[in-house]
């Protein structure tokens, strides 16, 4: 099967294998956008990766970086007229909210309070976030990628 080019939109090059399907659950786009998605696709430098391509749909920064929780090392290219525009790599943002959930049972937010999850990214690596709220530290983000929507009115924490 052959995958066309876009004319105009965004391409997420690089993806670990097996793992677009997480990349999507993080970008949170409409269901109703164009995408291709190829998966344990042969990469060039070896081994396999993942693509994912949008079409009429160029990622804000915020979400070309919430890419990086997933798949550190992906590139994120933009097509304008068939040609590529941008290319950049992803960069794990300091603070994730309403994306990841906690591991801990009794942290706040998962005690069905209208709060947003809020996560800062610790300063060893890009790979390890800290709840806000409970201090409790999450390595594995995929499995930490939620599905609990984000609170229409958000609370400070206390202290």
């Amino acid at each position: 099967m052959k995958v066309e080019r876009i004319e105009h939109g965004t391409v997420i090059d690089h993806i670990l294998p097996a793992m677009a399907f997480n990349v999507l659950r993080v970008l949170r786009l409409p269901n109703d956008c164009t995408m291709s998605i190829l998966v344990n696709t042969h990469s060039k430098k070896g081994g396999k990766k993942d693509i994912l391509k949008f079409e009429d749909v160029e990622l804000s920064a915020g979400q070309a970086n919430l890419v990086a929780l997933i798949s550190p090392q992906a590139t994120i290219n933009y097509i304008v007229d068939g040609k590529l525009v941008r290319k950049f790599n992803t960069e794990a943002p300091m603070v994730v909210r309403g994306i990841l959930t906690c591991s801990n049972p009794n942290c706040i937010t998962n005690k069905n309070e209208p709060i947003t999850t809020e996560f800062k990214r610790a300063p060893d690596t890009d790979q390890r976030y800290v709840c806000s709220y409970c201090e409790r530290d999450i390595e594995d983000l995929v499995n930490h990628v939620g599905t609990k929507p984000s609170a229409t009115r958000r609370r400070t924490r206390a202290g």
